[in-house]
């Protein structure tokens, strides 16, 4: 196994200061995948100060759009050409299926492609002339990297979310410190030597691994960081509003979800119940956005919550490596005792578990677990208000329209929504009444680079993906010229 005990810093693999190291661990077997740099203080310090450099002095803020498109061409061709090599590893730091992997990796090389031609784009667009109401002058709004970006990401999609922020970034001319989550490293050390075969100049882009109290929480304090950029809890995501709020930093934040899927009474009940699974069982449950609420109408209640059950039963779970499996292992022993402490939870406070919460009887190692699905869930529940992160789905009925959608906004979060019927009207009526940054008509879960991800309330700030999240990484400046021979006349008589 390759060695991942170094960090990515200004170009070179360096060993932390402390030459400190922690073990990264396979969800499905619980062994020991390999030993991972520990950064701290110090390596972030090193990191940030290599990015301010390659900012402030370097070539990348300075060259065409096109030119840092052709880089970015290059690191997506880098990823397509090692897609089943990081796939494999990326199931064996994360534990979800083979398949579901390589459909992260090829989104993962989209996205670097479409922020290239959104980098040549910016060529034509830099500048924008401004109309005033004095003709003695003209303006131009012009757009400009933000600087050294500071991102965190989470472990449920690892190189995916690394290039959700690191492409963006690099489009916009910024340069970048990336910290991933402890649990899954791997993927995004590779991507280090993507990003260096690639041409990609040295500190534009660096790597820091370790634990969030030790590397994640310096790098969100760092003076020398213009901007941070954060994926995963509320409470994670509250400590970095308050420490960018010292320094006035940019932020922008995705955070947790608990969205709801409407169901109508109309709505053919296989394909809800397919769109149900996906929006709730994919990647395990372990998706910010899934549809984790369910609210269906009393009229295919017993109907829909029979069949979701039926089918939830026959899922096929194991090792992410192992062909038609499509549940893998909970990413990590900790996660998995949250979940289980959950599922506990619910049926204290009056939730019906239907089936799931338990261990496979075929599997007696690795973090797996059956899918749970809960019906009948009070709306007073914990379990029906929190983010659970699992594989995990609340049922509950509802009557008529107004109620369906009051339930579904009285929510803290506001990332996704769903709702389903044969009604089209309907759906675009309760679609537009929903409280959410991204709602699905007929469907749960896609997601496209070219449309914009983020949410409501404690969800987020700030959007991702297409041309908002190339703006998350640039500043507009304003440039204005006095064109007149004649005096301005203020002071001069």
């Amino acid at each position: 196994m390759k060695s991942y005990e170094h960090l990515f810093i200004d170009g070179r693999w360096v060993a932390p200061v402390h030459k400190g190291t922690f073990e990264t661990i396979d969800p499905s077997t619980e062994q020991v995948i390999a030993k991972v740099a520990a950064a701290t203080a110090e390596d972030v310090d090193l990191a940030v100060k290599a990015a301010r450099k390659a900012f402030d002095e370097g070539p990348w803020p300075r060259m065409s759009g096109a030119e840092r498109a052709a880089v970015l061409r290059r690191i997506g061709k880098g990823i397509r050409d090692r897609i089943d090599e990081l796939a494999q590893l990326e199931v064996r730091d994360n534990g979800k299926p083979l398949p579901e992997a390589l459909w992260d990796l090829g989104d993962a090389a989209g996205c670097f492609e479409f922020y290239a031609g959104l980098a040549e784009k910016l060529d034509e667009n830099a500048e924008t002339p401004v109309t005033l109401s004095d003709d003695r002058f003209s303006s131009v709004a012009r757009k400009e990297p933000i600087g050294v970006a500071g991102a965190i990401i989470p472990w449920n999609f690892p190189l995916l979310m690394a290039a959700w922020k690191v492409a963006p970034a690099l489009a916009a001319g910024c340069t970048m410190v990336l910290k991933p989550s402890e649990l899954t490293p791997l993927t995004a050390l590779e991507l280090g030597d993507i990003v260096a075969a690639a041409d990609l100049p040295p500190g534009v882009l660096n790597i820091v691994t370790g634990f969030g109290k030790d590397a994640g929480a310096p790098l969100s304090e760092h003076p020398g960081i213009d901007k941070l950029a954060f994926t995963g809890s509320v409470p994670t995501g509250s400590r970095i509003m308050q420490a960018a709020a010292r320094d006035i930093k940019n932020v922008s934040l995705e955070l947790g979800g608990k969205s709801p899927f409407i169901v109508f009474d109309d709505s053919d009940v296989e394909a809800a119940v397919e769109w149900i699974m996906f929006g709730i069982f994919w990647n395990q449950g372990e998706v910010c956005s899934a549809t984790s609420r369910v609210l269906v109408q009393r009229g295919i209640y017993d109907k829909l919550l029979e069949r979701l059950t039926r089918e939830a039963e026959k899922i096929t779970i194991g090792s992410g490596l192992q062909e038609g499996v499509l549940l893998g292992p909970i990413v990590s022993k900790g996660q998995f005792e949250k979940i289980r402490e959950a599922i506990e939870r619910g049926v204290e406070e009056g939730a019906r578990l239907v089936t799931g919460g338990n261990r496979p009887a075929h599997l007696d190692k690795g973090y797996f677990m059956q899918p749970v699905v809960f019906a009948d869930v009070p709306e007073t529940s914990w379990v029906w208000n929190e983010e659970i992160f699992g594989p995990v789905v609340c049922i509950r009925p509802f009557d008529d329209e107004a109620q369906a959608v009051r339930s579904a906004n009285d929510s803290r979060f506001g990332l996704g929504a769903a709702v389903m019927s044969r009604d089209d009207a309907r759906c675009e009526r309760v679609a537009r009444n929903l409280r959410a940054g991204i709602v699905w008509i007929n469907c749960s879960q896609p997601t496209f680079t070219e449309a914009p991800w983020g949410g409501y309330k404690q969800s987020g700030i700030g959007r991702e993906l297409g041309e908002w999240g190339l703006n998350n990484y640039l500043e507009t400046k304003q440039i204005t010229r006095y064109n007149s021979d004649q005096p301005w006349g203020w002071y001069i008589k």
